[in-house]
């Protein structure tokens, strides 16, 4: 067979799904081919098929860098807080600064938060918030520290790197190293319910990332500022009759755009390029049409970045949307030094941006359709390595929303005394975590309308940890109706 019959059985879902929207080069047209990511029309694997009035969005705030979030949960009754004390030295917080926190299920200890999050301290309070207590990436259950040195147990690739375990987060394969996510994984099977299928499942306000990377559906990759998309850019405004030439321009970028060319491989990029404009133009559209918010957004990025995910959830009527994952990086967190300071600061950026981001939630009527977790690579160590903390394993995350069961801490927050405590593996104060991530992920894809039977899908390891049996299953942690 000659080479051009060859390239003439190419289909161009294959094409497109090979070659990637990567592969198109670094042109202004180009560059907003692959921002928007529209080769999910190109290859959608089903018909789209719209859920009307269920609308569902989850939105993860990585923490990258490993946050000491054991400073962000903290032991506050006197026992525990002299434990505490004792294990962090010159890194405890002190008790008397701690906002109270009162769980409704008690594990008989007083817990607080930092004294940087007294919004976040009202939404547990409200019930729209809870902590996930000392969770981690795990492949199976790790009980102690002799388990961990017996040899027996399989442990996550590069325990304590930054570059494995910020991956493991995104992917859930904690096994292996892949560049495919669990968001995006939810996404192939679940894009189908949006019934614009030009615009991806996933949003990401910071651009490439791994947990929105599935198989057939990647991110479609928006800006915090203006409309949200910045399109193929305008002539210069300062050549006369700019409107005229800039009508000719658009014109010209259909026509080529829409020519149809001989070469299959030419023929579907002329496809794309028109779906990409039409694509743009609908989200500029859309964004435009969002009345302002009266909840007022703090002048930080990451406040920013959560106002156009607000905007964006306004929008998800003219968008044709009803499931959508959002990411956005926090980044900063890796506190091998000054980690007080750092933390006073950075937990109040993070404690603003999540209340702002709820209080337009609220004003739209979405709050209990939108779930936020945090992520971050992994725990830091409790002992101080003189200002500061450094790699480990187990920590606490954040997840709010209307309809999360608020107002506990789930999973078990572990003891924090050094000497013979059974979840210590070194001697820096490096906690195995007692809740696997996947519970976590679990959960949050259980809500957002994953199957019980797809779980291992997304979760190559869930099987370790839960068994996605009966009708409805049971739920893997609790912190949300499934």
């Amino acid at each position: 067979m000659n080479n051009k019959l060859q390239m003439n059985k190419i289909s161009r879902r294959n094409f497109v799904k090979n070659m990637g929207c990567g592969a198109m080069g670094s042109t202004t047209l180009f560059s907003t081919l692959a921002n928007l990511m529209v080769a999910n029309k190109m290859i959608a694997s089903q018909p789209a098929s719209s859920v009307s009035g269920d609308y569902k969005a989850l939105v993860c705030v990585l923490l990258a860098g490993g946050n000491d979030s054991f400073n962000m949960l903290v032991p506050k009754g006197d026992p525990e807080y002299g434990e505490y004390a004792a294990t962090r030295s010159d890194l405890a917080l002190p008790q008397n600064l701690l906002q109270e926190i009162n769980p409704i299920i008690s594990d008989g200890k007083e817990y607080g938060v930092h004294p940087a999050m007294g919004d976040l301290k009202q939404m547990f309070e409200n019930e729209k918030l809870a902590f996930i207590a000392n969770v981690g990436t795990l492949v199976e259950p790790v009980a102690n520290a002799n388990e961990y040195y017996s040899g027996l147990k399989n442990l996550p690739l590069g325990l304590f790197s930054h570059s494995d375990q910020i991956q493991q987060w995104q992917t859930a394969t904690p096994h292996s190293r892949e560049a495919i996510g669990w968001g995006g994984r939810m996404a192939d099977i679940l894009q189908s319910q949006n019934s614009n299928s030009a615009i991806s499942m996933n949003i990401s306000l910071s651009g490439k990332n791994v947990f929105q990377a599935g198989k057939t559906v990647v991110e479609y990759s928006i800006s915090e500022s203006g409309d949200g998309v910045e399109g193929i850019e305008r002539i210069n405004p300062f050549i006369s009759d700019t409107g005229f030439i800039n009508e000719l321009r658009d014109d010209a970028v259909y026509d080529i755009a829409s020519e149809m060319y001989s070469n299959i491989f030419k023929q579907t990029f002329g496809n794309i390029a028109t779906q990409s404009l039409d694509s743009l133009e609908t989200f500029k559209n859309a964004i435009a049409a969002v009345p302002p918010f009266t909840s007022n957004f703090s002048n930080h990025y990451l406040s920013n970045k959560l106002r156009m995910m607000a905007k964006t959830i306004a929008a998800r009527e003219t968008l044709g949307v009803s499931r959508q994952t959002f990411f956005v990086t926090f980044g900063g967190w890796d506190h091998h030094d000054e980690v007080l300071g750092n933390q006073q600061f950075m937990l109040g950026i993070l404690n603003n941006a999540i209340k702002e981001f709820f209080d337009a939630l609220t004003e739209i009527g979405m709050d209990d359709k939108v779930t936020l977790f945090t992520i971050s690579d992994f725990g830091r160590t409790l002992t101080s390595n003189g200002n500061g903390s450094d790699h480990a394993w187990g920590g606490n995350s954040i997840v709010a929303g209307g309809a999360v069961n608020g107002k506990n801490i789930y999973g078990t927050y572990p003891d924090l005394y050094l000497n013979g405590n059974p979840l210590m593996i070194g001697n820096r104060g490096n906690l195995i975590p007692t809740t696997a991530a996947d519970l976590y992920f679990a959960e949050l894809a259980l809500w957002f309308g994953v199957s019980q039977y797809d779980l291992p899908i997304l979760f190559p390891n869930i099987t370790n940890f839960y068994s996605p049996v009966g009708s409805p299953p049971a739920p893997p942690i609790g912190f949300l109706p499934i």
